[in-house]
């Protein structure tokens, strides 16, 4: 909802300030004062086409600046936000600006941030409808069409638009599933097989995950067996001597370790300190015994066999060939499932796979694959579910689509009818409105129509849009009364009305102050006029007078109390503000306003 509104430099307006607020609020003003320059600055601040022509001679630029109550968790809030503007300190209140140079440069502001032009036009859509001369243009676009009459349906359109657009999205996204899965289909019968060959070659191969660290070990111990066994051998003999020689030229380590524990024994009684170093001479005697035992049996064990020799270089080999081949792919593959889901990746640990691919990334590898596999070679019948789930969703397209147009078109005539008697009322008894259900090429979001709200001018002429069907004051009176006849189905919140009451009178007039204090109801309404007949219906009352140099002034814009609504009704009715029967007659239609307001 607009709460206040600065022009400056627009027109005659030199800077003045409207308050409004929220309900009815009318603004009337002799002929020339300026009237039709607020309309022109509201048009102007929410994207309006900027003419440098309408900036006051003598002035750099004409600016507009509106503040706004919105939702601070609305739509506005959020595109305002992601723009990079800010609402005002209590949250609840936007900014935005619009400025023209007599050069013709325009800029725009929203929420203390420069924006594009457009945002203000996008904002408009759920901020405000102007309805002037200047406007018609971008009025009712043929989506906020179908929309509003959408929501002049009911709950019971409502409810099966809801379902026909999950089942449109369920179709479209199987459909979109198919297609890839069809347009794909060599690609992933290549991936198949490739996967298939991998996995039979590794199956084939049977690797233990760390067979390749082992088999190279063996090969390492089999290649120097010679060397190994010779080294055991004098280790042993260092150790305990080599009995075969018959005769024990050199000491060995066990002999001289027992001897060294015997001197110590003998004396142990007369010092602990050396009885603990006979006890660890003792423990030294048996460790060597142990070593030299070991070593006897990996002199005995030890088996310089070229044969196995042979098997082990050739296993490694076999080895190194799956390494070299799937090694690479397979730390890749397996990086990109723990990263997507590591779930799916249940005992392989990430600490594990060398980024190069060892033979542990490819016995891990192993298990993805085959699940990849598995979901590949289940294609065909893939494939087949989805088409004929397309095929079901097809066709319950077309039926919710077919219900949505049956709804449409009954809420259209519906709506053509109740617009038509709006029109009687409003002093045009000979035009007609209907809104055309279209349809649409194929279904889209919203069904498979469209609609377009025309407007016969006179009996015997075609429905035209209505931007070709009536002139501007006319339109006017027809987007009043489709405003009316929406009655809160179009969500915005302030309607603007320009030259709604031009070429009416009387008892026309009267039912147009009606009508715009009905839609006060559900929204904010301002409205330009010159009838008195609609002025008495406002719940607020701006007057826009010029000074005598010709400008509307910052004290040219001024909220009107009972008794000055009193004169500047009768100054319209009577010419004359302190006509005592145009005194009379404005008290009369203030009354007969009020009467109507609170029935």
């Amino acid at each position: 909802m607009l709460e206040e509104v600065r022009i400056t430099g627009l027109g005659v307006i030199d800077d003045a300030t409207l308050e409004l607020s929220p309900g009815f609020t009318v603004v009337t003003g002799e002929t020339g004062a300026g009237k039709t320059m607020v309309v022109t600055g509201l048009g102007l601040l929410f994207g309006g086409r900027a003419d440098p022509a309408r900036v006051r001679p003598g002035a750099q630029r004409a600016v507009v600046e509106g503040r706004l109550t919105i939702d601070p968790d609305g739509k506005v809030a959020r595109q305002v936000d992601e723009a990079g503007g800010e609402l005002d300190d209590d949250g609840g209140a936007l900014v935005i600006n619009r400025s023209v140079s007599a050069e013709g440069r325009s800029r725009a502001h929203a929420g203390g941030r420069s924006v594009p032009v457009s945002l203000l036009t996008y904002l408009a859509d759920d901020l405000v409808a102007v309805h002037g001369q200047s406007d018609q243009q971008q009025l009712l676009r043929a989506g906020r069409q179908r929309e509003a009459l959408d929501a002049y349906a009911g709950p019971g359109l409502a409810q099966v638009l809801a379902d026909y657009q999950a089942v449109y999205q369920r179709h479209r996204d199987t459909l979109a599933e198919l297609t890839e899965l069809t347009e794909q289909a060599r690609e992933r019968i290549a991936e198949a097989e490739g996967l298939r060959q991998a996995l039979t070659e590794i199956e084939a191969a049977d690797p233990a995950t760390d067979e390749d660290v082992q088999l190279r070990a063996e090969e390492e111990r089999l290649s120097n067996a010679e060397a190994l066994r010779a080294a055991a051998t004098a280790a042993h003999e260092a150790l305990l001597g080599d009995p075969s020689a018959g005769a024990y030229e050199r000491p060995d380590a066990t002999a001289l370790v027992g001897g060294a524990r015997q001197e110590l024994e003998a004396v142990r009684q007369h010092d602990p300190a050396l009885a603990s170093l006979a006890d660890r001479l003792s423990e030294a005697s048996y460790l060597l015994a142990d070593v030299a035992g070991e070593l006897a049996s990996y002199t005995e064990a030890l088996d310089a066999d070229p044969a196995r020799l042979a098997a082990v270089q050739e296993r490694r080999a076999a080895l190194a060939r799956l390494v070299r081949t799937y090694g690479p792919r397979a730390a890749t593959e397996l990086a990109t499932v723990l990263a997507a889901s590591p779930a799916s990746a249940d005992g392989i640990d990430p600490a594990a796979i060398d980024p190069a691919g060892d033979l542990a990334t490819v016995v891990a590898w192993t298990k993805p694959a085959a699940a990849r596999l598995l979901e590949l070679e289940g294609d065909d019948d893939r494939i087949a579910g989805l088409a004929e789930e397309t095929d079901q969703l097809a066709a319950r397209v077309g039926e919710l689509a077919g219900q949505l147009t049956s709804l449409r078109q009954d809420a259209a005539e519906r709506f053509g009818g109740d617009v038509t008697a709006e029109l009687t009322a409003l002093a045009m008894p000979h035009a007609s409105l209907v809104a055309v259900v279209r349809p649409l090429d194929e279904p889209g979001p919203h069904g498979a129509d469209d609609v377009e709200i025309r407007l016969a001018a006179h009996p015997g002429a075609p429905p035209l849009p209505l931007n070709k069907g009536a002139s501007g004051g006319e339109l006017s009176r027809v987007m009043l009364a489709i405003e009316v006849v929406f009655a809160g189905a179009d969500p915005v919140p302030t309607f603007v009305f320009d030259e709604v009451d031009a070429g009416v009178g009387g008892k026309a007039a009267v039912e147009i102050g009606r009508r715009l204090a009905r839609l006060a109801r559900l929204a904010q309404v301002i409205v330009v006029t010159h009838l008195p007949q609609v002025a008495a219906f406002a719940d607020n009352h701006l007057v826009v007078m010029k000074a005598n140099d010709g400008l509307v002034t910052s004290s040219g814009v001024s909220r009107l109390d009972q008794d000055g609504r009193v004169r500047e009704l009768s100054r319209m009715l009577a010419g004359l503000e302190d006509s005592e029967f145009g005194r009379a007659h404005a008290e009369e239609l203030l009354d007969l306003a009020a009467r109507e307001r609170d029935s």
